[in-house]
């Protein structure tokens, strides 16, 4: 039995859906748990401790709302969000409660494996480049450690989901030059947009970064905008510079 399996709770009211996930998810190297219900769901999570959620937004008893935001109360776990729900507004929701991606039904379960995989890799230790793995970084208030991906304002630390940190580290490792919301989505999240749509996934977490970090989230002065672009972090000053 491979100890180091991943695990995957897989939460769905559909049996068919939880099914066919769960005989895939198993057959490429994961340890699958599921859930029929949102309480259930947060029973599972609680018991089993997986390294991932995948949630689909209409159930039973809680929906993937409510589920999402239990979650985040007490967890940075990374979660994806499936939903069948055609508005925009409404796969939106799920980003700005704190989850991590999302895919609209009917899926593939090959998109879905891609995502995951993509999830995992981002949140696991690795470092972008341009940034030493053992530096520091202070910004006015703000101190990011990125060997431990931690992140503290003055001396509190701000809890950042595994995705945050990452796009933050993103941002940081070239600081001053400004990233598109599609090179950000590649190199954060894998995949390239299909859709416009597909950037708010981009734009919701700059918005949770925004307000996690900045003084004035409304004003931002780490987190810029750059018109017709995307967005960038202030310049950081070499030492030599100051």
């Amino acid at each position: 039995m491979d100890s180091h399996k991943e695990k995957i709770l897989v939460v769905d009211d559909e049996a068919s859906i939880r099914r066919i996930l769960e005989t895939r998810l198993s057959m490429i190297g994961y340890e699958v748990v599921t859930a029929a219900d949102g309480e259930e769901a947060l029973e599972i999570f609680r018991k089993s401790g997986p390294d991932l959620v995948v949630l689909d937004v209409m159930m039973p008893k809680l929906d993937g709302y409510g589920v999402c935001q239990e979650l985040r109360k007490e967890s940075d776990i990374p979660i994806i969000m499936l939903t069948a729900l055609g508005d925009v507004a409404d796969r939106i929701t799920g980003l700005e409660l704190g989850a991590d991606d999302y895919v609209v039904k009917p899926f593939s379960p090959k998109e879905l494996e891609a995502r995951i995989r993509s999830v995992l890799r981002r949140v696991d230790k690795n470092h972008a480049s341009g940034i030493p793995s053992s530096g520091v970084i202070q910004v006015t208030n703000i101190r990011i450690d990125t060997n431990k991906r931690q992140v503290y304002k003055g001396d509190e630390r701000i809890r950042l989901t595994g995705m945050e940190f990452s796009l933050l580290e993103l941002l940081v490792s070239r600081s001053g030059e400004p990233f598109s919301r599609a090179e950000i989505l590649q190199e954060v999240w894998g995949y390239t947009p299909e859709r416009h749509v597909d950037t708010r996934v981009v734009d919701v977490h700059i918005s949770r970064l925004r307000a996690k970090l900045e003084e004035d989230p409304s004003n931002p002065e780490l987190i810029l905008t750059a018109r017709g672009t995307g967005y960038l972090f202030q310049r950081i000053l070499d030492a030599n510079e100051v």
